[in-house]
């Protein structure tokens, strides 16, 4: 099925067959917004006026990502990460100040470091990422780690229920063995 066709449900219980151990989802809670504020410092230049608003690649990239999140039949979910990355995006360019080359050294450095807070938390899966099997992992790691922050306030339960049932529920895996999935 086309990545764009597919809805949220489809794309989250995918993901999460990758994403079963508990040490692994609390990596992906810290390295994907890192990596997604990466991407809002390298995205925050230039800035340029259309139509008396400041616009930059960041915000010209965000849009049809916002637009994806908003179309994949879970509106409530589809706000929620939309409005998180595009506040990271914002922190991000508010923040992404100074020269040209000090924010390709912070962009890169942030980077690197949520990628490898998250290849910390593939270690303790015994599975390589989502996005080695499915590019559109890129995209579902921000409504991931959204719907994770989100049902412990007790929203999306139906949603959260649905993906347990095909993915199974998170465990501790014994580093000693093997992943068996």
């Amino acid at each position: 099925m086309a990545t764009t066709s597919r809805n949220s449900l489809a794309l989250l219980q995918r993901y999460a067959m990758h994403h079963r151990d508990r040490r692994n989802i609390a990596t992906h809670l810290l390295g994907v917004p890192i990596v997604v504020f990466a991407l809002g410092l390298l995205l925050a230049r230039p800035t340029f006026a259309v139509g008396g608003l400041a616009l930059t690649p960041g915000w010209l990239v965000f849009a049809p990502v916002a637009l994806w999140y908003l179309t994949r039949g879970q509106l409530g979910l589809g706000v929620a990460t939309a409005l998180g990355v595009g506040l990271l995006v914002g922190l991000a360019h508010r923040m992404g100040g100074g020269t040209a080359a000090q924010g390709l050294a912070w962009a890169g450095a942030c980077f690197v470091v949520g990628l490898t807070l998250q290849l910390v938390g593939h270690y303790y899966e015994g599975r390589k990422p989502a996005f080695a099997d499915d590019p559109a992992g890129v995209l579902v790691g921000p409504m991931f780690v959204t719907l994770e922050l989100l049902a412990p306030l007790g929203l999306f339960k139906g949603l959260v229920a649905a993906v347990e049932r095909h993915a199974g529920p998170t465990v501790l895996r014994d580093l000693a063995h093997p992943a068996t999935r």
